[in-house]
């Protein structure tokens, strides 16, 4: 199906490019489409590699002293339902937890590396190589729907362009990721059925072709280890705490006598007494929003600290957990380049324009504002198009707050689909996405509608 949308979304661009006089110019598709696939090996694939050359090596410390194990099994009895061709014990569900967790707390920069490695995993269980698994599929579906706890992006736009109570859709993003994830759910596992879709046979794995990590986990932690993870939760609890409180972090800045050094170091932030939007939050959002700043820094010593304590040789067996992220890189370069040559070229023709208006009559049949087709359109396609649109939504001093904020629950909520397809199945080279694209789209649709009814529901 892939193959067939990429052809079509290029000799769709090129044919309406050519009727709207947008082949060349400054914004024609042939500069864009340079353009876009420069800012995709420079701008994307050049950071992420060194994203995931320090996530993956993490990830081997957490695999070699079993802490990722552990912590799967309170989420087993669930994953092993959505995932019943994998193995309880294999790398590949550790990987999807640890991925899923980062999604929620919106760790992009964590979650895709996490994920391209469960991905890795996943293909360890594929009989039929090049072709997308019921298990890839279900786990990419969900990837693009997962519920978000912390929409970060959208509220950082919101707070920028002085709208009033920017953290008001963290409520409204959980709401619509939960809709999208049940549908993303229910579409993956009623396609994987249909003959269309299920043209390979099913992928079965057993618990023997999954990897072995030696004996490391079986060590076991002595007293004083425990005691010194311990201290770890209890400094985490305390930079929570921090977090959650600035004042109070102010408070101790002057008993300290450390108040102008922070105001040094951060003339902006620091240097504010008073912290009005923070006294306007919940102590749920307070909380939600501590626990989304403080979890990078937790995981990174929580899981270097548990490896040492296990005797790993922490620093060696990094180096070559983050060896595998440049190869990643390379291997999904590609697929990025493709795909993004392929959207630039929608994009650009003006074909995005003429269906907005096609499907016009029909939206204002359902009640669907017009202001918000092109964040529909485009956030399926283009993760900086639809901050774009975003940006120019919520500047526009003609459309009403319910708008806005529907807006911002929308690219909160949804995901570039097209581009976590291109970027996981290359990095296992897989080509053959069977019905990964339909239920990511099905998910995406779900999430849309649902922030267009709940932000009704919630702002009028």
């Amino acid at each position: 199906m892939l193959n067939w949308i990429w052809m079509g979304m290029i000799v769709v661009g090129v044919i309406v490019a050519a009727l709207l006089d947008q082949l060349t110019g400054a914004n024609g598709i042939v500069e864009g489409m340079f353009s876009m696939i420069k800012v995709g090996v420079v701008n994307i694939v050049i950071p992420l590699s060194a994203i995931m050359m320090l996530w993956l090596g993490i990830m081997r410390l957490a695999e070699l002293s079993g802490a990722i194990q552990a912590l799967s099994r309170f989420v087993r009895p669930v994953m092993s339902r959505l995932f019943p061709q994998v193995p309880d014990d294999h790398p590949a569900m550790s990987a999807m937890v640890m991925n899923m967790a980062a999604n929620m707390l919106g760790l992009g920069n964590a979650a895709t590396p996490l994920g391209l490695k469960a991905m890795q995993h996943l293909d360890e269980l594929n009989p039929n190589k090049g072709t997308a698994t019921n298990a890839m599929c279900a786990f990419l579906a969900i990837n693009t729907s997962s519920v978000t706890l912390i929409p970060a992006t959208a509220i950082g736009l919101l707070a920028a362009q002085g709208i009033a109570e920017p953290y008001a859709i963290v409520g409204t993003t959980i709401g619509a990721t939960l809709c999208s994830t049940v549908v993303a759910i229910l579409a993956v596992k009623t396609f994987e059925r249909m003959p269309i879709f299920n043209r390979v046979s099913a992928v079965s794995g057993t618990a023997e072709e999954a990897e072995k990590e030696g004996d490391t986990q079986s060590r076991k932690i002595s007293g004083r280890g425990k005691v010194i993870l311990v201290t770890v939760f209890v400094v985490f609890a305390g930079i929570l705490f921090l977090e959650m409180f600035p004042e109070k972090r102010i408070a101790i800045q002057e008993s300290l006598g450390l108040r102008e050094v922070a105001i040094q170091l951060d003339a902006e932030g620091a240097s504010l007494e008073e912290e009005d939007l923070d006294k306007t939050r919940t102590m749920g959002q307070r909380a939600l929003s501590a626990i989304s700043v403080a979890a990078i820094p937790f995981v990174l010593v929580f899981f270097i600290v548990f490896a040492a304590l296990k005797r790993i040789p922490v620093y060696e067996e990094f180096v070559e957990g983050a060896k595998e992220g440049w190869n990643v890189a390379v291997r999904i370069m590609p697929f990025i380049v493709a795909m993004l040559a392929a959207l630039a070229i929608l994009r650009n023709s003006g074909a995005l324009f003429l269906f907005q208006n096609l499907l016009r009559p029909v939206l204002d049949l359902i009640q669907f504002p017009a202001e918000l087709v092109p964040m529909a359109l485009m956030r399926p396609l283009s993760g900086s198009g639809s901050q774009g649109v975003l940006v120019e939504i919520l500047t526009n001093e003609g459309i009403s707050e319910t708008i806005k904020y529907t807006a911002a629950t929308m690219f909160g909520s949804t995901e570039t689909t097209f581009y976590v397809l291109a970027v996981y199945f290359g990095s296992v080279a897989v080509r053959k996405t069977r019905h990964a694209l339909a239920a990511g789209l099905c998910a995406d649709l779900a999430g849309v509608i649902a922030a267009v009814i709940i932000c009704r529901a919630m702002f009028g």
